[in-house]
Protein backbone atom coordinates (compact mmCIF):
# COMPACT_ATOMS: atom_id res chain seq x y z
CA UNK A 1 0.00 0.00 0.00
CA UNK A 2 1.60 3.44 -0.69
CA UNK A 3 0.48 7.33 -0.81
CA UNK A 4 1.15 8.47 -4.30
CA UNK A 5 0.80 11.39 -6.57
CA UNK A 6 0.71 10.31 -9.91
CA UNK A 7 2.55 12.01 -12.86
CA UNK A 8 0.54 13.74 -15.04
CA UNK A 9 -2.01 16.85 -15.09
CA UNK A 10 -3.95 18.12 -11.75
CA UNK A 11 -3.16 14.94 -9.82
CA UNK A 12 -3.92 14.19 -6.54
CA UNK A 13 -2.51 12.31 -3.63
CA UNK A 14 -4.38 9.14 -2.69
CA UNK A 15 -3.81 6.22 -0.66
CA UNK A 16 -3.23 3.66 -3.57
CA UNK A 17 -3.54 -0.57 -3.07
CA UNK A 18 -0.98 -1.21 -5.25
CA UNK A 19 -0.89 -4.96 -5.16
CA UNK A 20 -3.38 -6.78 -2.28
CA UNK A 21 -3.58 -10.77 -3.05
CA UNK A 22 -4.11 -13.77 -1.63
CA UNK A 23 -1.60 -16.09 -3.28
CA UNK A 24 -2.22 -20.08 -3.24
CA UNK A 25 0.05 -22.22 -4.61
CA UNK A 26 0.18 -26.36 -4.04
CA UNK A 27 2.07 -29.16 -5.53
CA UNK A 28 2.16 -32.97 -5.41
CA UNK A 29 5.01 -35.68 -6.02
CA UNK A 30 3.63 -38.20 -8.06
CA UNK A 31 6.54 -40.32 -8.41
CA UNK A 32 8.39 -40.94 -11.44
CA UNK A 33 9.65 -37.41 -11.78
CA UNK A 34 6.07 -36.22 -12.29
CA UNK A 35 4.66 -33.52 -10.11
CA UNK A 36 1.11 -32.25 -9.87
CA UNK A 37 0.76 -28.44 -9.44
CA UNK A 38 -2.08 -26.05 -9.07
CA UNK A 39 -2.51 -22.07 -8.12
CA UNK A 40 -5.49 -20.15 -7.14
CA UNK A 41 -4.86 -16.02 -6.59
CA UNK A 42 -7.07 -13.75 -5.77
CA UNK A 43 -7.12 -9.98 -6.05
CA UNK A 44 -8.56 -7.12 -3.40
CA UNK A 45 -6.96 -4.04 -5.27
CA UNK A 46 -10.23 -2.66 -7.01
CA UNK A 47 -12.46 -3.71 -4.01
CA UNK A 48 -10.56 -1.51 -1.74
CA UNK A 49 -10.05 1.35 -3.69
CA UNK A 50 -13.65 1.52 -5.39
CA UNK A 51 -15.30 0.66 -1.69
CA UNK A 52 -16.75 -2.59 -3.37
CA UNK A 53 -17.40 -6.13 -2.26
CA UNK A 54 -15.71 -9.23 -3.40
CA UNK A 55 -12.49 -9.81 -5.40
CA UNK A 56 -11.44 -10.58 -8.63
CA UNK A 57 -9.72 -13.66 -9.88
CA UNK A 58 -6.33 -13.31 -11.13
CA UNK A 59 -5.04 -16.66 -11.42
CA UNK A 60 -6.47 -20.42 -11.47
CA UNK A 61 -4.59 -22.56 -13.31
CA UNK A 62 -3.82 -26.45 -13.08
CA UNK A 63 -0.74 -29.03 -14.34
CA UNK A 64 1.36 -31.59 -14.69
CA UNK A 65 5.57 -31.44 -14.54
CA UNK A 66 8.02 -33.80 -15.90
CA UNK A 67 11.55 -33.29 -15.58
CA UNK A 68 12.61 -29.61 -16.98
CA UNK A 69 9.07 -29.27 -18.98
CA UNK A 70 6.07 -28.66 -17.36
CA UNK A 71 2.05 -28.31 -18.86
CA UNK A 72 -1.01 -25.89 -17.35
CA UNK A 73 -3.92 -24.48 -18.52
CA UNK A 74 -6.48 -21.64 -17.06
CA UNK A 75 -6.49 -18.72 -16.43
CA UNK A 76 -2.70 -17.61 -15.97
CA UNK A 77 -0.17 -14.89 -17.72
CA UNK A 78 1.22 -15.52 -21.42
CA UNK A 79 4.39 -16.42 -21.58
CA UNK A 80 5.58 -13.24 -22.91
CA UNK A 81 4.63 -11.81 -19.03
CA UNK A 82 8.39 -12.93 -18.41
CA UNK A 83 9.78 -10.31 -20.48
CA UNK A 84 11.19 -7.24 -19.64
CA UNK A 85 13.41 -5.41 -17.21
CA UNK A 86 11.75 -2.14 -16.05
CA UNK A 87 12.39 -1.44 -12.58
CA UNK A 88 9.84 1.05 -11.75
CA UNK A 89 7.55 0.59 -8.69
CA UNK A 90 4.74 2.78 -10.88
CA UNK A 91 5.00 4.17 -14.47
CA UNK A 92 2.11 6.03 -15.53
CA UNK A 93 2.43 7.79 -19.22
CA UNK A 94 4.81 4.80 -21.03
CA UNK A 95 3.62 1.26 -20.86
CA UNK A 96 5.91 -1.28 -18.97
CA UNK A 97 6.59 -2.89 -22.24
CA UNK A 98 5.23 -3.34 -26.01
CA UNK A 99 3.70 -6.64 -24.49
CA UNK A 100 1.95 -5.05 -21.07
CA UNK A 101 0.52 -2.56 -24.10
CA UNK A 102 -1.37 -5.57 -25.45
CA UNK A 103 -2.17 -8.40 -23.15
CA UNK A 104 -0.07 -10.31 -20.76
CA UNK A 105 -2.58 -12.67 -19.14
CA UNK A 106 -5.75 -14.97 -20.36
CA UNK A 107 -8.38 -16.83 -18.89
CA UNK A 108 -8.27 -19.96 -21.99
CA UNK A 109 -4.90 -19.98 -21.69
CA UNK A 110 -2.75 -23.28 -22.70
CA UNK A 111 1.44 -22.60 -21.21
CA UNK A 112 4.17 -24.88 -21.46
CA UNK A 113 7.66 -24.29 -19.84
CA UNK A 114 10.81 -25.92 -20.40
CA UNK A 115 13.88 -24.83 -17.76
CA UNK A 116 17.19 -26.50 -19.45
CA UNK A 117 20.64 -25.74 -17.43
CA UNK A 118 20.79 -22.32 -19.19
CA UNK A 119 18.19 -21.82 -21.78
CA UNK A 120 14.40 -21.22 -20.39
CA UNK A 121 11.85 -21.34 -22.86
CA UNK A 122 8.16 -20.99 -22.26
CA UNK A 123 5.46 -20.89 -25.10
CA UNK A 124 1.31 -19.96 -24.28
CA UNK A 125 -1.88 -20.16 -26.35
CA UNK A 126 -5.01 -17.95 -25.25
CA UNK A 127 -7.78 -20.39 -27.20
CA UNK A 128 -10.78 -17.76 -26.56
CA UNK A 129 -12.16 -15.58 -29.22
CA UNK A 130 -15.13 -13.43 -28.01
CA UNK A 131 -18.17 -13.03 -30.40
CA UNK A 132 -19.63 -10.52 -27.56
CA UNK A 133 -21.91 -13.23 -26.01
CA UNK A 134 -19.58 -13.61 -23.10
CA UNK A 135 -16.66 -11.18 -21.13
CA UNK A 136 -13.61 -11.90 -21.26
CA UNK A 137 -9.99 -11.69 -23.43
CA UNK A 138 -11.03 -10.33 -27.45
CA UNK A 139 -9.19 -12.61 -29.98
CA UNK A 140 -5.86 -15.73 -30.20
CA UNK A 141 -2.83 -14.80 -28.85
CA UNK A 142 0.49 -17.26 -29.31
CA UNK A 143 3.08 -16.35 -27.44
CA UNK A 144 6.88 -17.55 -27.18
CA UNK A 145 9.83 -16.33 -24.38
CA UNK A 146 13.23 -17.52 -24.59
CA UNK A 147 15.87 -16.45 -21.64
CA UNK A 148 20.01 -17.15 -21.60
CA UNK A 149 22.55 -16.71 -19.19
CA UNK A 150 25.88 -16.57 -19.89
CA UNK A 151 28.17 -15.73 -17.12
CA UNK A 152 26.63 -12.64 -15.77
CA UNK A 153 25.10 -11.37 -19.08
CA UNK A 154 21.26 -12.38 -19.73
CA UNK A 155 19.46 -12.28 -22.42
CA UNK A 156 15.75 -12.47 -23.72
CA UNK A 157 13.66 -12.46 -26.69
CA UNK A 158 9.94 -12.43 -26.98
CA UNK A 159 7.18 -12.72 -29.78
CA UNK A 160 3.50 -12.45 -29.82
CA UNK A 161 1.03 -13.01 -32.11
CA UNK A 162 -2.65 -11.03 -32.09
CA UNK A 163 -5.38 -11.50 -33.61
CA UNK A 164 -8.81 -10.08 -32.91
CA UNK A 165 -12.55 -11.75 -32.76
CA UNK A 166 -13.64 -11.58 -36.39
CA UNK A 167 -9.89 -10.20 -37.82
CA UNK A 168 -8.23 -12.01 -40.62
CA UNK A 169 -5.50 -9.46 -40.01
CA UNK A 170 -2.45 -10.11 -37.06
CA UNK A 171 -1.06 -7.68 -34.48
CA UNK A 172 2.87 -8.40 -33.80
CA UNK A 173 4.75 -7.72 -31.21
CA UNK A 174 8.46 -8.74 -30.49
CA UNK A 175 11.50 -7.75 -28.10
CA UNK A 176 14.40 -8.10 -27.09
CA UNK A 177 16.19 -7.37 -23.79
CA UNK A 178 19.73 -8.17 -22.19
CA UNK A 179 21.44 -7.63 -18.20
CA UNK A 180 25.00 -7.97 -16.54
CA UNK A 181 25.27 -8.18 -13.11
CA UNK A 182 28.62 -5.97 -12.23
CA UNK A 183 28.51 -7.46 -8.77
CA UNK A 184 27.37 -3.70 -7.49
CA UNK A 185 25.48 -2.91 -9.90
CA UNK A 186 22.81 -4.72 -12.21
CA UNK A 187 22.41 -2.89 -15.75
CA UNK A 188 19.66 -3.92 -17.98
CA UNK A 189 17.73 -2.69 -21.49
CA UNK A 190 15.15 -3.81 -23.45
CA UNK A 191 13.34 -2.83 -26.69
CA UNK A 192 10.18 -4.02 -28.33
CA UNK A 193 8.18 -3.30 -31.04
CA UNK A 194 4.20 -3.73 -32.19
CA UNK A 195 3.10 -3.78 -36.12
CA UNK A 196 -0.34 -3.31 -36.79
CA UNK A 197 -1.85 -2.73 -40.15
CA UNK A 198 1.69 -0.99 -40.86
CA UNK A 199 1.34 1.14 -37.58
CA UNK A 200 4.23 1.06 -35.63
CA UNK A 201 4.80 1.82 -32.23
CA UNK A 202 8.35 1.16 -30.38
CA UNK A 203 9.19 1.73 -26.75
CA UNK A 204 13.04 0.85 -24.99
CA UNK A 205 13.72 0.91 -21.39
CA UNK A 206 16.80 1.44 -19.47
CA UNK A 207 17.46 0.73 -15.99
CA UNK A 208 19.86 -0.04 -13.44
CA UNK A 209 19.75 -1.37 -9.63
CA UNK A 210 22.30 -0.83 -7.12
CA UNK A 211 22.70 -2.74 -3.33
CA UNK A 212 24.02 0.25 -1.65
CA UNK A 213 23.79 -1.95 2.10
CA UNK A 214 22.28 -5.94 2.41
CA UNK A 215 19.22 -4.29 3.00
CA UNK A 216 18.57 -1.59 0.69
CA UNK A 217 18.13 -1.58 -3.03
CA UNK A 218 18.25 2.04 -5.34
CA UNK A 219 17.04 1.92 -9.02
CA UNK A 220 17.05 4.13 -11.87
CA UNK A 221 15.58 4.28 -14.67
CA UNK A 222 13.71 5.37 -18.19
CA UNK A 223 10.99 4.64 -20.98
CA UNK A 224 10.35 5.67 -24.31
CA UNK A 225 7.74 5.40 -26.14
CA UNK A 226 6.98 6.19 -29.93
CA UNK A 227 4.19 5.62 -32.33
CA UNK A 228 3.93 6.66 -35.92
CA UNK A 229 2.55 10.38 -36.33
CA UNK A 230 3.25 11.28 -33.16
CA UNK A 231 5.22 12.13 -30.42
CA UNK A 232 7.67 10.18 -28.27
CA UNK A 233 6.78 10.53 -24.56
CA UNK A 234 10.33 9.64 -21.93
CA UNK A 235 8.74 9.04 -18.50
CA UNK A 236 12.39 8.86 -15.99
CA UNK A 237 12.52 7.39 -13.06
CA UNK A 238 14.23 6.52 -9.36
CA UNK A 239 13.26 4.39 -6.69
CA UNK A 240 14.38 3.29 -2.81
CA UNK A 241 13.55 0.32 -1.01
CA UNK A 242 14.27 -1.11 1.70
CA UNK A 243 14.11 -4.56 3.89
CA UNK A 244 13.89 -4.83 7.79
CA UNK A 245 16.58 -6.86 8.91
CA UNK A 246 14.92 -8.86 11.32
CA UNK A 247 11.43 -9.52 8.48
CA UNK A 248 12.56 -9.22 5.32
CA UNK A 249 9.24 -9.63 4.24
CA UNK A 250 8.32 -5.59 5.76
CA UNK A 251 9.94 -3.14 3.22
CA UNK A 252 9.23 0.41 2.89
CA UNK A 253 9.88 2.42 -0.30
CA UNK A 254 9.83 5.35 -2.19
CA UNK A 255 9.79 6.73 -5.82
CA UNK A 256 9.89 9.74 -7.65
CA UNK A 257 8.74 9.83 -11.53
CA UNK A 258 8.44 13.24 -14.39
CA UNK A 259 7.55 12.86 -17.83
CA UNK A 260 7.79 15.03 -20.90
CA UNK A 261 4.37 14.41 -21.72
CA UNK A 262 2.33 17.69 -22.72
CA UNK A 263 -0.84 18.56 -22.44
CA UNK A 264 -3.26 20.23 -25.28
CA UNK A 265 -2.00 23.80 -24.14
CA UNK A 266 2.13 22.61 -24.14
CA UNK A 267 1.63 22.61 -20.25
CA UNK A 268 4.31 19.86 -18.95
CA UNK A 269 3.01 16.96 -16.84
CA UNK A 270 3.91 17.75 -12.94
CA UNK A 271 6.28 15.21 -11.11
CA UNK A 272 4.39 11.86 -9.62
CA UNK A 273 5.83 11.02 -6.04
CA UNK A 274 5.22 7.87 -4.13
CA UNK A 275 6.25 5.80 -0.92
CA UNK A 276 4.62 2.87 0.77
CA UNK A 277 5.05 -0.58 3.04
CA UNK A 278 4.73 -4.05 1.60
CA UNK A 279 4.23 -6.66 3.72
CA UNK A 280 4.30 -10.10 3.21
CA UNK A 281 2.47 -13.46 4.94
Amino acid sequence: MQFRQATGFDERAEVEYDDLELKNYVAYDLGNDLTAFGRLDFGFKDAAEKDENGSNLEEAFVGLKYGVASFSFGKQNFATDEFGIEQAIEVETVDEDRFEGIATDGDDTIRVDIELENVYIAASHEMKTNDGASAGIDGEYYDLFVATELAGLELAAAYQQARAYGSADSMDTWGISASYDFGFMNLAADYSSTDEDDFETTQYNLAAVFAVAATTDVALGMGNKEEDDADDITEWYANVTYKFPAAKNVSVFAEIAQSDLEDASGDDADMGFLAGMRVKF
